[in-house]
Order: C-alpha cells, then sequence, then structure tokens
C-alpha cells in the first residue's frame, strides 16, 4: 500500500469525558475509509488514489469547514495548479435549510451549490412539461434558439400551476432569507423563468454558447451595487438537467476577501458596463477588449484562470449575487440544459428591478439608450422608476463612486446626490 505524507497535521479531538494527545502522522500509511462524495461518487481512501498525489484536509467540527477553505482557494487558484477549472459540488441541506457554511459561502464568496432543497416529484413533473413545451435538442427549432428565456411559456406568473407554486416555494423563499438575514416577508419577487439552453457549435457575436465572464447587476439594478458586505438580493439558478450528460455548466469567480483584485470597487470591466458595448459571447467580447482596453483584457483573463464550475444535478439550486463574476459555459452539442432563473431582493431595495421587456434589458440594445436616458434624466425621472433619491440611506462614498463609474461616461451629473448628503459623503 502506498504511503502517504503528511506534513504539519494536527488532530486535536475532544469529547465530555476525554482529551487525545495529538500525534505525529509524518510518514505512516493513511487508514483505509470509504464514503461517497457530495456529488455520490464512492470511495475508498487511498486505494481509489494509488500512485497519486493526493492532499486530504480533515475538518473535526463543521464550522472548520472556514478554515479549511480560506487555506485551500488561493492555493487551488494559482497557476501552477489549475491546470483544469475546479468543480464544486452541490452541498445536502440540513432538515430543509442551507447549512451554516453555505450560508458563510455565499456572504464571503459570492455562490453556494444546494442539494436536497426543493421537492424531487415537483422538479420532475416540471421536467416533464418542460420537454412538452420547448423544442427537442437536435432538433432544427433548437438549433435557431440561441438567446435567455423561455419567451413567456414559463414566465411568473404562468398558466403552470407547478410552475407558480416552486417559484415561491417554502423552502427556497426560506433559504434566500438565510443568505440576506431578513424575514421571508421582507422579500420581494423580481424574477423567475424556466428555460432551455442548447448546446450548439456556430456562434456570433450575441450568443450565450459560451458567454463571456461578467455580473448580473447592469439589468437587474437601476444603479451599482452596493459594497459586499451590504447585498440586496440573491440570484437563483434552480437546473433540471445534469452536468454530466448536458455540461453547460455555470463558472464563476469566488471572492476570496476585501484584497481580491477581482473585486476592487467600483465594476466597470465588462462588455455592457459603464461605455463598453454589450457583447455576449467570449471570444468576441475579449478580443474587442484585446482591441480597446488592453489593460482590462489582462484583467479578465485572470478571471478566466481563477473560474470554477458548479457541477450540477438535477434538482440543485445555485444562489448567487449580482455583483459576483460568473458566465455560462458551453453545452455538449446537440443537448438541452433546463435551468429557472429567479430573483428575490430586498423589500427596501427599490432600485433593484423587476425583469421585464423595458429598462432591465435596455443594456442588451445598442448604443446603450437606457443609459445614455438615465444619465441625462432629471433627478424627479430617475426617481419615478425606482432610482435612489438625494438623502436616500443608498447613497455612500463608495455607492456614489459606483454609480459615476456606470453612468458617468454618459453626462450623469452626482451633484444632487452628494450636495443632500454633503455630511456623510464629504
Amino acid at each position: 500500500m502506498r504511503t502517504i505524507l503528511i506534513s504539519s497535521f494536527t488532530i486535536l479531538l475532544v469529547s465530555c469525558s476525554s482529551t487525545y494527545t495529538n500525534i505525529d502522522p509524518s510518514g505512516k500509511t493513511f487508514p483505509t475509509i470509504s464514503g461517497s462524495s457530495l456529488n455520490g461518487k464512492e470511495y475508498t481512501i487511498p486505494a481509489d488514489f494509488f500512485g497519486e498525489k493526493i492532499l486530504l484536509l480533515v475538518g473535526f467540527k463543521r464550522k472548520s469547514q472556514f478554515d479549511i477553505d480560506r487555506w485551500t482557494i488561493p492555493r487551488l487558484q494559482s497557476k501552477a495548479l489549475m491546470t483544469t477549472p475546479i468543480r464544486v459540488a452541490a452541498r445536502p441541506v440540513a432538515e430543509g435549510k442551507l447549512t451554516e457554511e453555505a450560508v458563510h459561502e455565499w456572504q464571503s464568496q459570492g455562490m453556494t451549490l444546494a442539494s436536497g432543497l426543493l421537492p424531487a416529484d415537483r422538479i420532475e413533473s416540471l421536467i416533464e412539461r418542460a420537454k412538452s413545451v420547448f423544442p427537442e435538442a437536435g432538433s432544427e427549432a433548437a438549433r435557431l434558439v440561441r438567446d435567455f428565456g423561455s419567451g413567456g411559456r414559463f414566465v411568473f406568473p404562468s398558466v403552470d400551476a407547478a410552475f407558480n407554486a416552486l417559484t415561491l416555494d417554502q423552502a427556497l423563499v426560506g433559504a434566500v432569507a438565510q443568505l440576506l438575514d431578513v424575514s421571508p416577508s421582507a422579500l420581494r419577487l423580481t424574477q423567475s423563468d424556466l428555460w432551455p439552453k442548447y448546446g450548439h457549435a456556430s456562434r456570433h457575436r450575441q450568443d450565450n454558447q459560451d458567454q463571456r465572464i461578467h455580473m448580473d447587476y447592469p439589468n437587474h439594478m437601476l444603479v451599482h451595487p452596493p459594497p459586499w458586505d451590504t447585498p440586496a438580493a440573491v440570484e437563483i439558478i434552480i437546473y433540471y438537467s445534469d452536468a454530466r450528460e448536458c455540461a453547460g455548466e455555470t463558472g464563476f469567480v469566488p471572492r476570496t476577501g476585501p484584497s481580491d483584485p477581482a473585486y476592487q470597487y467600483p465594476y466597470t470591466q465588462s462588455p455592457g458596463m459603464s461605455d463598453y458595448p454589450f457583447l455576449n459571447d467570449r471570444s468576441s467580447a475579449e478580443q474587442y477588449f484585446a482591441d480597446q482596453a488592453p489593460d482590462i483584457a489582462t484583467f479578465r483573463a485572470t478571471l478566466y484562470e481563477r473560474e470554477q464550475v458548479a457541477d450540477f444535478r438535477v434538482g440543485d439550486v445555485l444562489f448567487y449575487r449580482h455583483d459576483v463574476w460568473h458566465r455560462g459555459r458551453p453545452l455538449v452539442e446537440g443537448t438541452m440544459r433546463l435551468a429557472q432563473n429567479l430573483t428575490f431582493r430586498r423589500a427596501d431595495a427599490d432600485w433593484v428591478a423587476q425583469l421585464h421587456p423595458g429598462w432591465p434589458w435596455a443594456m442588451y440594445r445598442d448604443g446603450q439608450p437606457f443609459e445614455r436616458w438615465v444619465a441625462n434624466a432629471s433627478v424627479f425621472e430617475r426617481t419615478l422608476i425606482g432610482f435612489p433619491p438625494p438623502g436616500h440611506a443608498f447613497w455612500t462614498p463608495e455607492t456614489l463612486a459606483g454609480v459615476i463609474a456606470r453612468y458617468g461616461p454618459f453626462g450623469f451629473d452626482a451633484v444632487p446626490y452628494k450636495d443632500v448628503n454633503s455630511k456623510r459623503l464629504g
């Protein structure tokens, strides 16, 4: 049997009646253990890894997962180790709720993938309904579908009662309340759409097959996201497919802390932000920045290098944020991925828009007409559509700088918002 060397590894087990002395395991053979991973695969250690170098970190208390993550994530994201993206498996829920580790993961890193939250029978029922409505994978009709959305067929409220019920499922809403640390009654739904994505080879600059890395806030928020520790909303993807069959995983860049260079406020380094034109296809977007803004192209290259992927199964739920870097990865050609996108905001965050064909989708229009309108509208006109008025608690030095970064290139005048809050903003 192969010997696994473990250095600088100490274990202290404390029970109500006994204290065990630390031992030095260096050079000793690891004991044989068996179990299953979060994605359900069975392993026997060390036999299943014979001839490979492995590092096993053991947490003896649930809350030690935070320390394990804090140690491993920066190392796994280094170029020396990152030859293929890390595949993140779902965390099982506990008694119908997200675990403390899952909540912390979302609040600190920007996402968490959960399993077992939603009733399996509801999921299977919706899969059958959706397959009866949408084009079959590999068909000519499927080949023509290149964009987000169900075309109104599965948008809340829908004629499908099961879809409506799952949108407002008590466990789902409760999980969002956990993440935002509010009462479920303090939440408001702004989006729910179940839609198909198809794998195909040909692409154009607005194709969603291999997305550019981006944040979602421009078509969800009238402003710029608030600082990290005061999130206003939770985005959700419910997966009705299995990544092992179709791929199309959601790629994301976990935030490592306040000094993470990928998450320095404000955020404008993506197509559709500031005065950069919207481009959905990865190669088209990165070529644009390589030609027009090489510094941003270099920055964005580091995001792809750090990308991890949500290794989803049927019924898994991804919770993420409007201010986390992420993208949709390519599907296997000829396959279909079914997923439902939802958003819940805090009731007091009026500037998180209801997703509809009006201004929330205007960022996808050539010439960025909505950004230009906001920049040149009066304070009163902006307020009428949900823009925080002068004196609103939203305005801080950070948020004002973020809004200026977003709308400044179009002529936005920040003076009314700064003057009313002069003591706070300086």
